[in-house]
């Protein structure tokens, strides 16, 4: 048993769904990142905790996991390729400890896929990129459903 004296729910928000959310690119965080193990044990990867920053999925928290010590070289490669994303995402190229790494925003490109073993949908981190800076001019946007050519546009 676990003592729960002083524990109140009527004070804590309950827990919500955990319900994947939509694919798109998302302004987040790394907020935690360990070394586990691999279910064989034949190897270890990195797991970071990622927290979005902004809009209506804010706090909301995705995983992914970097394959960095396998027997399989493949794996290998294309964790490495990712962190290097990472890396560069949030300006850190030599980060010595994967703290290093947290709490930096980036834009990760997130999507949605099946599992194979129970057919839920769920969240996959397919991309790193740079979070745009409030300096840096942002593309025109075009109103919808305006099939003008660029050129033929008025500015």
């Amino acid at each position: 048993m676990a003592d729960l004296r002083g524990f109140d729910a009527n004070q804590i928000d309950p827990a919500s769904d955990f319900d994947p959310i939509p694919a798109g690119k998302y302004v987040a965080a790394i907020i935690a990142s360990e070394m586990k193990p691999t279910k064989a044990g034949t190897g270890q990867f990195l797991e970071l905790t990622f927290q979005v920053l902004e809009g209506d999925y804010k706090n909301r928290l995705l995983w992914t996991r970097l394959n960095l010590d396998n027997p399989n070289a493949t794996a290998v490669q294309i964790a490495r390729a990712e962190l290097s994303a990472i890396c560069r995402a949030v300006g850190v190229m030599a980060p010595n400890d994967s703290a290093e790494l947290h709490d930096l925003p980036l834009v990760i490109n997130v999507r949605c896929k099946r599992r194979d073993d129970t057919g839920d949908i769920v969240n996959e981190i397919k991309g790193f990129s740079q979070k745009e800076s409030a300096a840096q001019p942002k593309p025109e946007t075009v109103p919808a459903g305006d099939n003008t050519p660029p050129w033929r546009r008025g500015k």
